[in-house]
């Protein structure tokens, strides 16, 4: 599953666990962390990286805003969206893209007859939960946020603490996902966001990941890496996918 690179971070975030659990090797948690209540959960969130922001790396909500979503909606008339976040973590990514369509909506009234649908999936469970919420300390709303947006999107609570507007949770439906599972649940989308966590898998896995989501996605769609990823080429052109621009990790069909 992991690169080769990758490796040492097991051993690092497994200790802690194998310590609670007195287990001598990792070979003796593998054996049991379908055995026992509550180990497969804390070992998913173990090594599960859930580092985020909101708008995280600019430049693809830029696009979103500026050249997708035009293009999907104003060129080609699509009344309605659906729109994946893989490996959402905590919810900023689902949510940020939920802004930029409230934004689009605003400056385009009547273009979209209905609204967009976001699927936002992760693997970890209390990741989801915690989501779900949509409640964010005062250190987490200021990483990434701007302060126009806290107070167009954001309802203030006691103990310094900020929940998003129904407007913004509503279009986004949370769901656990493996990405080396099936995707055939999920239905088919417009656009794909995959970012920061094809870095984590090894080459042949992260080939597979990239075409069954290919295969998710309908005709003339976009599909959007992290900034420090891109499409092998072998893909790009078998698929038909290339950059929106060459100084962007956004590729449409």
């Amino acid at each position: 599953m992991l690169g080769d690179n990758k490796q040492y971070l097991v051993a690092n975030r497994m200790r802690r666990i194998m310590e609670e659990y007195d287990f001598r090797t990792l070979g003796a948690l593998v054996n049991r962390v379908n055995q026992l209540p509550g180990l497969k959960e804390k070992v998913i969130d173990a090594m599960t990286t859930n580092e985020t922001f909101w708008f995280r790396d600019s430049a693809p909500f830029d696009a979103l805003r500026d050249v997708v979503l035009p293009r999907l909606v104003l060129e080609e008339k699509r009344t309605s969206l659906r729109i994946w976040s893989a490996a959402c973590s905590s919810g900023q990514e689902p949510y940020s893209i939920s802004m930029v369509i409230e934004e689009f909506k605003m400056r385009n009234p009547g273009a979209l007859m209905r609204d967009p649908e976001i699927v936002a999936t992760d693997i970890s469970m209390s990741m989801l939960t915690n989501a779900k919420q949509a409640e964010y300390d005062s250190l987490s709303v200021s990483r990434g946020l701007s302060d126009a947006r806290r107070r167009q999107f954001f309802d203030e609570l006691p103990q310094s603490r900020y929940r998003l507007k129904r407007s913004i949770i509503q279009r986004v439906n949370f769901r656990q996902l493996n990405l080396k599972d099936s995707y055939s649940s999920l239905g088919r989308f417009d656009i794909v966001f995959c970012r920061n966590v094809l870095i984590y898998f090894a080459a042949d896995l992260k080939i597979d990941i990239l075409q069954r989501m290919r295969a998710a996605m309908n005709p003339e769609s976009c599909l959007i890496l992290g900034a420090s990823e891109s499409l092998p080429a072998a893909l790009g052109d078998k698929y038909k996918l290339e950059r929106v621009s060459p100084h962007t990790s956004v590729y449409r069909s």
